[in-house]
């Protein structure tokens, strides 16, 4: 009986110290202070000198701890004139999607249909004021369609959304996905293939 207990007692420490919630241990309810229920810097724009013209500054567990287990984050997205956010999805989380400023095209795609049916683009053109909802594991996207720069404000469902943009998941993984599959599932030419596999690795 003492050996079961101790082998169980184990087993216990084992998984504990596995364990995680949505990602991310939950911090001693005695260390926390009222900083793990803060963040600041929203009001300030992200840096969209980038290939996409774009910037996206997240407020989730990982930079505001109090966030852990309340299944809510936010983020500031900010796009240069005719910035874009590339198609992506939130594997945990719903978004919505506010305008604050400017005037952006957003879609997403429905999931696989039955019968063969194509998948269907929800999309619209949004402006200040607009919402939008994005649901949770669908492509989506954000375009800045106007010649001013534009930001928004994106609530999430879960305070670890978690990212994958397609075009780097698909072209720019580490080791990368056979050029064979690609080519195929893709219909592309096998040399095309390996042009976008060159763009995405050196982006990445």
């Amino acid at each position: 009986m003492a050996a079961y207990t101790r082998f169980f007692a184990y087993l216990t420490v084992v998984f504990v110290a596995f364990m995680f919630v949505n990602g991310l241990f939950c911090k001693n309810p005695m260390a926390v202070t009222a900083d793990d229920f803060f963040a600041n810097g929203l009001d300030k724009s992200g840096d969209t000198n980038n290939r996409l013209g774009s910037a996206v500054t997240p407020v989730a567990a990982a930079q505001l701890p109090g966030l852990n287990t309340l299944g809510i984050s936010i983020a500031r997205l900010d796009f240069a004139p005719y910035g874009l956010i590339a198609p992506h999805l939130h594997p945990r989380a719903t978004e919505v999607f506010t305008v604050l400023e400017g005037t952006i095209y957003v879609g997403f795609v429905t999931s696989n249909q039955p019968d063969n049916r194509p998948n269907k683009l929800f999309a619209k053109v949004l402006k200040k004021g607009d919402v939008f909802v994005f649901p949770q594991g669908l492509i989506h996207f954000q375009l800045n369609v106007g010649k001013t720069p534009a930001f928004a404000i994106s609530a999430l469902s879960s305070q670890n959304p978690g990212v994958v943009t397609v075009g780097n998941a698909v072209f720019g993984s580490q080791p990368p996905i056979s050029i064979d599959v690609l080519a195929k599932a893709f219909q592309l030419d096998a040399n095309v293939v390996k042009l976008l596999q060159s763009k995405f690795c050196a982006s990445a």
